[in-house]
């Protein structure tokens, strides 16, 4: 259900501003989003996991909270992300 140390290392890669970025909200917003598929992956065959259900939930409000930053601030970083991830269907 986690995401693995180079998974999430090369998530960085690819969505960081700089070489040593880790807490932009485009990182945060990727990190966020394989969490989420991941746990969608889970909740598919445990439907009945409740707490991981819960978890999911937060995960999306923690996710939509930072897309609203974002779409606030910098809306051509947003619509990039958004394309980038293929949210927003």
């Amino acid at each position: 259900m986690s995401i693995t140390k180079v998974k999430k290392e090369k998530l960085q890669k690819s969505f960081s501003r700089h070489s040593r970025d880790t807490g932009s909200p485009e990182v945060q917003v990727a990190v966020l989003t394989e969490r989420i598929n991941n746990l969608t992956k889970h909740l598919k065959l445990y439907r009945k996991d409740f707490n991981s259900k819960r978890g999911l939930l937060q995960l999306v409000a923690r996710r939509r909270k930072l897309l609203d930053y974002l779409k606030r601030e910098d809306i051509k970083k947003y619509q990039s992300i958004i394309k980038k991830l293929g949210l927003r269907r």
